[in-house]
């Protein structure tokens, strides 16, 4: 599928990047917001970022992203059953 997005004239040049590269990058910021929102898993953010799932985890990292999506309810939760 492909999506179109409007953008101003020069935007990639205002940002020091290609046309190619600016696209990969707004692909990669949309994986991982939707990943971090819990909206994408893992697996589908890579495939909308256009890398495999070890690249993505290793640009989670990048970015002080956290792999694991638990709320601090369900995390609490896991952590008083693994105590009991």
């Amino acid at each position: 599928m492909i999506i179109t997005i409007d953008y101003p004239k020069g935007l990639e040049t205002a940002v020091s990047m290609t046309k190619q590269e600016f696209a990969a990058e707004v692909r990669l910021m949309a994986a991982l917001k939707m990943f971090e929102s819990s909206k994408l898993s893992s697996g589908k953010a890579a495939q909308l970022a256009g890398i495999s799932r070890v690249e993505f985890f290793e640009t989670c990292g990048r970015y002080q992203m956290s792999i694991m999506n638990y709320s601090e309810d369900e995390i609490e939760a896991e952590l008083t059953s693994d105590l009991s």
